[in-house]
């Protein structure tokens, strides 16, 4: 009998130990306390862009969310059919009630931006948020999904730690410092763009369009779809190709180049011209300014720290570093 037959595992270490190691990287993904600037950031902008829609909301709320308007209740739940699709706007049975249910999700929103009840706030805007995209469906778009994804985030850590008017009414020197819930949010956010990004570009590959890579072109010659007179791309068929293609391959490589230190820059600088690009010649700068905010999420909190220390109270600065 040969050495290697007799002792197959030699210089293998246990599986258990391969286990362990594993657990071990899950829970310092997770779990390992993180410095609230960051979901402070992504609060602010997610506040602001909730406020922003929610005016919109506000403006004309009997015909988004009214008994009589675009869209009638029972064809919501028909169209849905779908227990949990809940809304506020079903118990509302006049035109002030739907009046009022969307001045609360505006004047949440808010607050939140500005971090007044920061907790309290970040639960009324999800909520109000909720009930406005179930209550009228054909009007969300990515968008929503976006904002709403970032919304969770914002629910689930301490948003108001840093940059608040709680903190400034209310200075909580350990509230600045890293815990476990900011992480927690960062770290959602940063899957759930992974996530949208990966499926995103796969099914952009279903495309034939994509392949040949002229699907920017499409979308820049649709008169009725652009905000941006971008038909000399007509005249560069090659800059199309490679736009089209770089494109897609930054989509589908996203969820597993943007975590290597060597990479995350140039994918998050890429970023910013695909979303602003979109925002500026397809009229969906509500959709880009939120799919930036997302990207935030990457950025480390040391660099954020070091760009915003002016502005920075120096109690919260020596509150960070203290930990």
């Amino acid at each position: 009998m040969s050495l290697s037959n007799a002792m197959p595992n030699a210089g293998l270490p246990p599986k258990s130990h391969w286990l362990g190691e594993w657990l071990e990287a899950w829970n310092r993904f997770w779990f390992t306390p993180a410095d609230p600037l960051p979901l402070a950031l992504v609060r602010i902008c997610a506040g602001a862009l909730l406020t922003w829609a929610s005016l919109v909301w506000f403006l004309d709320a009997e015909a988004f969310f009214g008994i009589d308007g675009w869209q009638r209740p029972e064809n919501v739940w028909r169209m849905n059919d779908q227990p949990w699709q809940w809304s506020w706007y079903f118990l509302a049975r006049s035109a002030g009630t739907v009046k009022l249910l969307a001045g609360i999700t505006l004047a949440a929103a808010a607050m939140l931006t500005l971090g007044i009840a920061t907790p309290l706030a970040a639960i009324v805007a999800l909520v109000g948020f909720i009930s406005g995209v179930n209550r009228s469906p054909l009007n969300v778009f990515g968008f929503d999904d976006t904002l709403g994804m970032l919304l969770i985030a914002v629910v689930v850590g301490p948003a108001g730690a840093v940059l608040s008017v709680d903190r400034l009414l209310a200075p909580d020197h350990a509230a600045a410092r890293p815990s476990v819930r900011a992480n927690l949010a960062i770290r959602l956010i940063q899957v759930h763009l992974c996530v949208i990004y990966l499926f995103s570009g796969c099914g952009k590959l279903l495309g034939a369009s994509w392949w040949e890579g002229t699907a920017l072109w499409g979308a820049a010659a649709n008169v009725q779809y652009r905000t941006l007179d971008l038909t000399w791309l007509a005249s560069h068929p090659l800059l199309v190709n490679a736009l089209t293609l770089s494109t897609l391959w930054w989509e589908i490589s996203y969820a597993a180049l943007v975590w290597p230190r060597l990479t995350r820059r140039l994918f998050l600088a890429v970023a910013v011209p695909v979303h602003l690009g979109i925002g500026l010649a397809m009229g969906m700068m509500e959709f880009g300014l939120a799919m930036l905010v997302a990207n935030l999420a990457f950025v480390p909190a040391a660099a954020l720290r070091q760009f915003l220390q002016p502005f920075l109270p120096q109690s919260i600065e020596t509150a960070s570093h203290r930990a």
